[in-house]
């Protein structure tokens, strides 16, 4: 029954994860209209990690000392988190918010793959199906979209490949993430996650972007810094409550979330950012790639 109740809890999780990230990279590509990749992802990690060290002070001052001595794996997985942050919205800046959302799912799929891979779990014919389709669904997706993009395809093929970049990133710091979960409380792991890269991320920021910004962009900083600590402190739970595959299907649904609040921006006529340019190819090729992620990620019930 315990079991069960923790299941409940890690599909909890994984949805409040999905839905934050699912918003995510709208919200960023609004930023970026005023402020730059660097200083956007460096105010993320700071506030985020603010709040964290607020909430220790008051409710558990003992989990600051891993700040003292933290795990050498830990400071890895935080250095492969601030690239990923950093190259997702590098990639956004560069193209869109559904395109970064698409490529990103590189990370679920060489999640997957790691596993059968490095830890000799079974390969099916699905997920030989899922990893083809994942591949040739981004294939389709990519060529069309430069169809569509002609007058910036340089800007296109970098924000892609950033994105991919920060995709694999993201491997690593799962890989580590789902390890050290099973021995340390997530919020604390989360301290360093987040501490580290607001640390590293200072000498590249210009501070002057924070000037004269409207109450409206502070607010949406604000929001990117809950989203930063909820997401990612929800991510850790589902981790520990919820098999890695079961999260991974869940969470690659995020991007039917961003799609379908780009269709609401459209059909509203909502001009916060610049309107998707899709064919009836490109949406193919998306549903493509997600249907194969699900594919891949799912395994058997023991």
């Amino acid at each position: 029954m315990n079991s069960i109740h923790n299941a409940r809890k890690g599909v909890l999780f994984a949805f409040i994860t999905t839905i934050l990230w699912g918003f995510l990279p709208i919200i960023l590509k609004i930023t970026l209209n005023s402020i730059s990749p660097v200083s956007v992802t460096w105010f993320r990690f700071f506030s985020a990690s603010i709040m964290l060290i607020v909430y220790f002070l008051i409710k558990k001052p003992s989990g600051l000392k891993i700040v003292i001595n933290p795990p050498p794996l830990l400071i890895l997985a935080a250095v492969c988190l601030g690239l990923n942050y950093l190259g997702f919205i590098t990639g956004v800046h560069y193209t869109t918010p559904a395109i970064a959302e698409i490529f990103i799912q590189i990370g679920a799929i060489l999640l997957a793959i790691s596993g059968f891979v490095f830890f000799r779990e079974k390969i099916s014919v699905k997920h030989l199906l899922g990893i083809i389709l994942v591949f040739g669904g981004m294939g389709v997706f990519y060529h069309d979209q430069i169809v569509v993009l002609a007058e910036n395809v340089s800007k296109y093929e970098k924000g892609v490949f950033l994105t991919i970049s920060g995709g694999i990133m993201w491997v690593c710091y799962a890989i580590i993430q789902k390890g050290l979960v099973r021995r340390y409380d997530p919020m604390m792991l989360n301290l360093i996650l987040f501490i580290l890269p607001a640390l590293a991320f200072i000498p590249f920021v210009d501070f002057s972007e924070f000037i004269n910004l409207s109450l409206g962009l502070w607010a949406v900083l604000l929001f990117l810094g809950i989203n930063t600590l909820i997401a990612y402190g929800s991510l850790a739970y589902a981790l520990k409550y919820l098999d890695a595959n079961k999260v991974s299907v869940i969470i690659t649904l995020n991007p039917v979330i961003t799609f379908s609040a780009l269709a609401g921006l459209i059909l509203f006529d909502i001009h916060w950012i610049a309107h998707e340019k899709f064919t009836w190819i490109s949406v193919a090729g998306a549903l493509t790639v997600i249907i194969g992620v699900v594919l891949t990620v799912m395994k058997k019930k023991n």
